[in-house]
């Protein structure tokens, strides 16, 4: 990280950063900015004061304020890491405080409705950067973030055409510096992938387990005694900020339901090998799909070690 702490400094002289919202990305981007020395003061605001006192705490913010506006007037560069949901609301009640030449990103997983709600209430002195870490675990609030979170992690920034390119530099430059990979790519084909690369999957697991959850024929605590691999993979999928998912399905509704259509015809197919008992369909997708593994393995993306890096089980003996 050093030599892209540096090449940071080289670039431009360490701005005053802002961070709306504090839990595991916003905590996260403080504790990578520090890591760094990237910016030369980072100011802190979330509604709850519990929140802003907890990171001041902590100390990935040097200080907290009171108001969203009092949070953004001297900053250089505003992080906006709140449920896609909020953020029109959050940039027209902060507009009118923005300084000028202000560069304002976001961190959300949906693109192309963001852009369109920001570009709405933004002034034109100021320039907005939409922007995605692909990086993240299953738990929320100030005390999950730590720094390493955006290491040889994929950032996707998306600007339009007509977003200043120097502020797209700035904030690829800064999103390196932190870790990151940074791909640059259209906001319509980047809500399309995470369509199936994120969002459908998480819909996914929402679903198993909510389904077993409910089954008459297993008990609740059944689902929860013999749980095997497969379905605790899912129950932490599941475990995500239930507001942040809400707002990506209200908001990528077009590019999930294309892609669970696409879905639910393989889901038939599968069914109909399995009816029809296709023992050489069944093994020829699953070959392909743990080739799909192995390349995301090889990829860095994830570990392959034994039992997906956890720990043993409580419940082992000698």
């Amino acid at each position: 990280m050093q030599m892209c702490s540096l090449k940071w400094q080289k670039i431009m002289d360490k701005p005053h950063i802002t961070l709306i919202g504090m839990g595991l990305i916003g905590s996260s981007i403080g504790h990578a900015l520090k890591r760094g020395d990237l910016a030369s003061h980072i100011t802190g605001y979330a509604r709850s004061a519990t929140t802003r006192e907890k990171a001041l705490s902590i100390g990935f913010v040097d200080s907290i304020a009171d108001s969203l506006q009092q949070a953004v007037a001297d900053a250089d560069i505003v992080f906006l890491n709140v449920p896609v949901g909020m953020i029109a609301d959050i940039v027209k009640d902060m507009a009118a405080s923005l300084k000028p030449g202000a560069i304002v990103t976001d961190v959300g997983s949906v693109k192309k409705s963001v852009m369109d709600a920001v570009q709405a209430h933004l002034p034109e002195n100021t320039t907005f950067v939409p922007a995605h870490p692909i990086a993240g675990t299953e738990l929320s609030g100030p005390e999950a973030g730590f720094a390493e979170l955006f290491d040889n992690r994929w950032c996707i920034i998306t600007p339009d055409a007509e977003t200043d390119k120097q502020a797209v530099k700035t904030v690829s430059d800064l999103w390196q510096a932190m870790g990151s990979d940074v791909e640059i790519m259209d906001a319509d084909h980047h809500d399309l992938v995470l369509a199936i690369t994120s969002h459908v999957p998480h819909l996914i697991a929402f679903n198993i387990v909510g389904t077993a959850a409910d089954l008459e024929a297993v008990t609740q605590s059944e689902v929860i005694k013999y749980s095997a691999g497969g379905f605790r993979d899912f129950t932490r999928i599941a475990a995500s900020d239930p507001v942040m998912w809400r707002d990506v399905f209200m908001n990528n509704g077009e590019a999930v339901l294309e892609m669970l259509a696409r879905f639910s015809e393989d889901l038939t197919s599968l069914q109909r090998a399995i009816r029809w008992k296709d023992g050489e369909a069944l093994e020829k997708l699953f070959s392909h799909t743990r080739d799909i593994r192995r390349s995301i393995i090889e990829a860095g993306q994830d570990t392959g070690d034994v039992n997906f890096g956890r720990t043993e089980s409580p419940h082992k003996t000698e």
